[in-house]
């Protein structure tokens, strides 16, 4: 939702352990998986430079 409505998404294993009821998540699908949603909402993804200059 966050990624629809303009916001910024954090992810990573502490925040989610699965990616359904069966399967183990990484940290590396994860991250595909918020590309590929933001690429369907036309959202551009921060380069790393970005993300440390929007976080300071």
């Amino acid at each position: 939702m966050a990624v629809v409505m303009g916001g910024h998404v954090r992810v990573g294993l502490e925040d989610n352990l699965y990616y359904d009821t069966q399967r183990l998540a990484s940290n590396a699908g994860l991250i595909e998986r918020i590309v590929n949603l933001a690429k369907a909402a036309e959202r551009e993804i921060a380069t790393p430079a970005r993300s440390v200059a929007m976080n300071g």
